[in-house]
């Protein structure tokens, strides 16, 4: 079960969909180059983090899930795991599936934070179910943010219930003072926890009064730290996993593996 993952770690800006989207694509196309079966976008990667009032403007919204819709026909050959604001009755936070030219689902981020600089509620409605996705021999969960700052939270519900092997957490999480190294023993200790593998994909750049520091990583099960991307500046992440490791209780980096051909998404489901 081997899976190379890549974590496209960007500055996405507010508002500006256009250049928001020749950024995701020209990271997909890295990706892609680097032979990544899969690669992660930060959380509202299309419209920019926070959007805020941008998102009562039902125009907005629609033009964000048209830009989404066309990086999805750009994911031929790779999985892009995508964060984008998403209209269906209510205003989801969602981490699409963009797989063989199409959106294939959108996980809807279920713990909306709503403290300190944070004000989700205000602006989503949360979603229900955690999400499992099937990579050939792969079982991969998909998260959005807060959810892995609960310890019980949804992540726990795709290894638990789902069988994930792996967690995938894209987050738009804020800097202060000493939070890289916080968020970095909290995620290993979600890993712990669980048993499982996590990928951890970061905003970087800055927004009016909020910084995002990047800190992009891959951590095993034990709490390890497999790879680690650098703070406050963009970057595409690129790592090989083993995850039938995480059943024998040794997971590691390979950097010796052969570049692979990309699987293409077999299944997924929200339980």
């Amino acid at each position: 079960m081997r899976l190379r993952v890549a974590c496209a770690q960007i500055n996405a800006v507010v508002g500006d969909l256009p250049g928001n989207r020749e950024k995701i694509l020209a990271y997909l196309r890295r990706a892609k180059e680097a032979r990544a079966d899969l690669v992660c976008f930060p959380e509202l990667a299309v419209s920019g983090y926070p959007p805020e009032d941008l998102l009562l403007k039902p125009h907005f919204v629609r033009a964000c899930e048209e830009s989404l819709e066309a990086i999805a026909r750009e994911a031929v050959g790779i999985i892009a795991i995508v964060g984008a604001p998403v209209l269906d009755e209510d205003v989801f936070n969602v981490a699409a599936v963009c797989a063989e030219g199409e959106i294939g689902l959108a996980y809807r981020k279920i713990l909306l934070p709503n403290y300190g600089v944070f004000d989700e509620r205000r602006y989503f409605s949360p979603g229900e179910k955690a999400c499992v996705l099937d990579l050939g021999d792969a079982r991969v969960g998909l998260t959005v943010c807060e959810d892995v700052w609960v310890g019980d939270g949804p992540h726990a519900d795709c290894v638990l219930s789902g069988g994930a092997q792996a967690v995938i957490n894209i987050s738009a999480s804020p800097f202060h003072t000493a939070k890289t190294r916080e968020r970095e023993r909290m995620i290993a200790q979600r890993a712990q926890d669980n048993g499982a593998l996590f990928v951890f994909c970061n905003l970087v750049g800055g927004q009016d009064e909020l910084v995002f520091d990047g800190g992009s990583c891959v951590i095993d099960h034990e709490g390890r730290v497999l790879a680690r991307a650098r703070v406050f500046e963009e970057e595409l992440l690129v790592a090989d996993v083993d995850l039938s490791a995480t059943l024998k209780g040794a997971c590691a980096t390979d950097a010796t593996a052969k570049p692979r051909t990309p699987r293409a998404w077999s299944r997924a489901r929200c339980r």
